[in-house]
């Protein structure tokens, strides 16, 4: 079986911890402090509520075990695997008072990168029987980004760039400012590392000639095109550069573009349009 991606706890945790402080607030959780009595424990069971891909349950440990470390939590179904409507992905056991208050931060990871595995998932069975790869981009949720990049590697997606420094990708805007495709380019050769990746973003087969003969670009974004032009860009590319279609990707239209022949379709909708998926955590 091959092991799902999982970040350091020590990256994830400043996240988790955040998101405890905001909930527990100044004063902790009241309610329970009310109402539970001191020594009470339990055995709680995390239930998934419909079909999905798991992800989150390194989030839900953290999250328990930040409250209290003394809790006992056992991963049934780990990252990266399917589950079914009513299997328990995790039991958390110890005291009532502890999971109570760690409850609701664990749910609201979970159901929300359950959801962007999920619909990953998806948009990769679509391309199924080609060699494209799902990735994601940088339309993620402020502070969130590594949890949901990491949740679209569980549901079998690639990774796109993490941060503005980690490859040049020359957008549309880049290439106004610089004066044109063989400005920006030249520009791009003379200043970056050898060691940095560039991508250059097209939108016509005009723009695209102009980058093969300028060269300086190891991959090409190719923007907004249609199907047949896409065909046409990858003939034109012929293994030269790495091919990306990006710009209305949607999950019916995802067997068509693969079937073009690009290296990787991209969509910012796995991260930015998600439905949480129903998990609860039942005494």
């Amino acid at each position: 079986m091959t092991l799902a991606a999982q970040l350091p706890d020590l990256v994830l945790e400043p996240l988790v911890r955040n998101a405890l402080m905001e909930d527990l607030g100044a004063y902790g959780d009241i309610t329970t402090r009310a109402v539970v009595p001191d020594g009470v424990t339990y055995a709680a069971r995390l239930n998934a509520r419909e079909a999905a891909v798991v992800s989150g349950m390194q989030i839900a440990r953290l999250a328990f075990h930040l409250v209290d470390p003394t809790l006992v939590v056992e991963i049934l179904i780990p990252d990266g695997q399917a589950c079914q409507k009513g299997e328990v992905l995790m039991t958390v056991s110890g005291a009532a008072a502890s999971i109570l208050s760690g409850e609701r931060v664990a749910l609201n990871f979970v159901s929300h990168v359950m959801g962007i595995a999920t619909k990953t998932a998806a948009f990769v069975a679509q391309a199924s029987g080609t060699n494209a790869r799902i990735t994601c981009t940088r339309k993620t949720t402020p502070g969130l980004r590594s949890v949901e990049k990491l949740a679209v590697l569980h549901g079998g997606g690639a990774n796109h760039r993490y941060s503005l420094s980690d490859a040049v990708l020359i957008k549309d805007n880049h290439i106004a400012a610089a004066g044109g495709v063989a400005a920006v380019l030249t520009a791009a050769k003379r200043n970056v590392s050898h060691m940095t990746t560039v991508e250059i973003e097209v939108d016509t087969l005009d723009q695209l000639a102009d980058v093969l003969a300028v060269g300086g670009a190891q991959v090409v974004l190719l923007d907004n095109m249609d199907n047949a032009t896409l065909r046409q860009a990858v003939a034109m590319v012929d293994g030269r550069l790495v091919t990306e279609a990006s710009g209305n990707v949607v999950l019916d239209r995802i067997a068509s573009i693969a079937a073009t022949g690009v290296d990787y379709i991209s969509s910012g909708a796995l991260t930015h349009s998600v439905t949480a998926i129903d998990v609860g955590l039942d005494f």
